[in-house]
């Protein structure tokens, strides 16, 4: 029988060594993967990872597509630093999405200033909103937060549904379940020309320092990770755990809202069903294999990012299905927890209860 003991002490070092076994790993299942399906591991795996970005175009579309799930992945690395378990980051996308989408097409003819800042802010306030109906629920209504969040990922996806087939649907669209296309002037700028690279990515840039920065070197950082480590503790210091749940709820909401907002203000420029093909899911992978660190958190999203891509080329020229990208994710999850798991605990043989009686007898009689 095999039983699992708590460690006296956790490695640091195989803490993030883990990582890159958790990926190594996720590799090789995948080489077995595509020689089960029949088709050449190696091309496959090419295929995946390294085709999508041979040249300038394909890496700024890698970033284009790792923008959203980085700015959901700082959000919820502060929540899962203070041991809230946000679930919520696809729903808080999709409602940023819809929000901004509802200023944006006031703006469709309008050459305003305000007009991008504004398509902005409301999404970023719907992310906010959406996230803290889940931190009053948990607060005030002592839910779960975990079951809350999930269940508002299904309520924001029909809001999103509502909003294309109804208020929001184009007049003129020919009866397509989509907005109208967003004015210039709501859109983000391009930073490249040629390419689809927009001012989002210097949005994620500064989402990276200023939660590395509040995590890091703020009090109220430090009284996160001190609630995440040892509720009890943040008690005993004083600390306003309400407050505490509260603010990275908003935080991780606002996050998840702006890059909603980015993504129909900026790739796609309208409201559509398909705006997110599940970065918010991808998000909470990205952060646990970043370690919830910022930087961590970036190379993971970059990973993540290049299999989303990986996967759709595969799907288009070598027939792979579209499922095999969740598979890959989900593998790589699974494998970086199974390593958590032994880091934080050794495994130990133990005999059964009757064979170790059995045994206690015989040693008494012996002696």
């Amino acid at each position: 029988m095999i039983k699992l003991e708590p460690r006296v002490e956790r490695s640091n070092m195989w803490s993030y060594l883990s990582v890159v076994l958790a990926i190594f790993l996720t590799l090789i299942t995948g080489y077995a993967l595509f020689a089960l399906l029949g088709h050449e591991p190696l091309t496959a795996l090419h295929t995946l990872l390294i085709a999508p970005i041979a040249d300038w175009y394909g890496v700024t579309e890698l970033l284009v597509m790792t923008i959203p799930i980085l700015l959901c992945a700082y959000g919820l690395a502060l929540c899962y630093r203070a041991a809230v378990w946000n679930i919520g980051a696809e729903g808080q996308l999709l409602i940023g999405g819809v929000c901004a989408s509802a200023v944006a097409v006031q703006f469709a003819d309008s050459a305003s200033v305000m007009a991008m800042p504004l398509t902005l802010l409301a999404g970023i306030t719907g992310g906010m909103a959406w996230a803290g109906l889940a931190a009053f629920m948990k607060l005030r209504l002592n839910t779960n937060e975990i079951l809350v969040t999930i269940m508002l990922n299904y309520i924001a996806v029909n809001i999103l549904l509502w909003a294309v087939h109804g208020p929001l649907k184009d007049p003129d669209g020919f009866n397509f379940p989509e907005s109208a296309l967003f004015g210039d002037s709501t859109l983000l700028p391009v930073l490249f020309d040629g390419t689809r690279l927009h001012l989002g990515l210097a949005f994620a840039l500064l989402a990276l320092c200023a939660t590395w920065a509040f995590i890091s070197k703020t009090f109220v950082g430090f009284q996160i990770q001190v609630l995440g480590l040892d509720a009890s503790a943040a008690k005993m210091a004083g600390y306003k755990r309400s407050f505490l749940i509260a603010g990275v709820f908003i935080i991780s909401g606002a996050l998840a809202g702006l890059a909603g907002a980015g993504e129909v203000a900026g790739p796609i420029g309208q409201l559509v069903p398909q705006i997110s093909p599940g970065y918010g899911y991808a998000a909470i992978i990205v952060a646990f294999l970043g370690r919830l660190h910022p930087v961590g958190i970036t190379f993971a999203g970059l990973l993540m990012g290049l299999i989303y891509m990986g996967g759709e080329l595969a799907q288009i020229t070598m027939g792979l299905p579209n499922a095999m990208t969740g598979i890959l994710q989900g593998l790589m999850l699974f494998y970086l927890l199974s390593c958590d798991v032994l880091i934080g605990y050794r495994c130990k043989l133990s005999l059964p209860f009757k064979q170790q009686k059995t045994q206690q007898i015989h040693a008494v009689k012996e002696s």
